[in-house]
């Protein structure tokens, strides 16, 4: 078992430390560095290029979406999971502009969030509820902002599928199950989906599609 290394970013430190113990009592998560503020946490996912880094919003030096960019304009391999007390507008869609693969609400359980790390290492999808309403509402609802879908050729119809079924929610089980594939099968699908994109989450590619209209609310419920 190939162990998730970890960066804790939260300028509490008792929030730091009760998130260590808990990562420290799973056998496949190691937490390789903490930092109390936003220029530190950027400075340690350059030196340590941790599978995760957890980052919450309000932090000294740097705030946490920019933060987030800084992270994933020099470790693009880096995921990235908020977990915050705010479910603002402001701060939901520019963190998810800026490239975070996940957003929780500090109102979770601890195995939320570790079932959280877990997922999106594996290029799943976390947005809390109330954050993926939001993303829908804007995104979908709201009609796109980008102009008309150029881009959407580049995908193949296997892709397209795939994509619509992540943009509802499925997980890669669940779609490897809708569509009669191994989950081998669709996590290579997603790779090649992300590569096409430019993107590095499933996140950030469901929110590409929604903004571009390659999904429709048809297509989501």
């Amino acid at each position: 078992m190939s162990t998730i290394r970890v960066l804790i970013a939260d300028d509490h430190a008792m929030v730091r430390e009760g998130m260590r113990r808990m990562f420290e009592r799973e056998r496949d998560i190691e937490v390789v560095g903490e930092a109390g503020d936003g220029e530190e946490a950027v400075r340690l996912a350059q030196e340590m290029k941790p599978d995760v880094a957890i980052m919450d919003i309000s932090m000294p030096k740097l705030d946490g979406i920019e933060a987030t960019k800084q992270i994933k304009k020099s470790c693009p391999s880096v995921s990235i999971l908020i977990l915050s007390a705010y479910d603002d507008d402001q701060f939901v869609f520019a963190l998810l502009e800026a490239g975070a693969a996940g957003y929780l609400l500090k109102s979770v359980r601890s195995r939320e969030v570790v079932d959280a790390v877990r997922a999106i290492h594996g290029g799943e999808s976390v947005l809390h509820p109330a954050v993926a309403r939001k993303v829908l509402n804007r995104f979908v609802a709201g009609g796109s902002k980008t102009g008309p879908a150029k881009s959407a050729e580049m995908l193949s119809e296997r892709e397209k599928e795939i994509l619509r079924l992540a943009t509802r929610g499925l997980s890669n089980a669940d779609i490897a199950q809708e569509l009669c594939l191994s989950v081998r099968t669709v996590q290579g699908h997603l790779g090649h989906i992300f590569n096409k994109l430019q993107v590095s989450s499933r996140t950030e590619a469901v929110v590409r599609a929604l903004k571009e209209e390659w999904v429709t609310l048809n297509d989501i419920h």
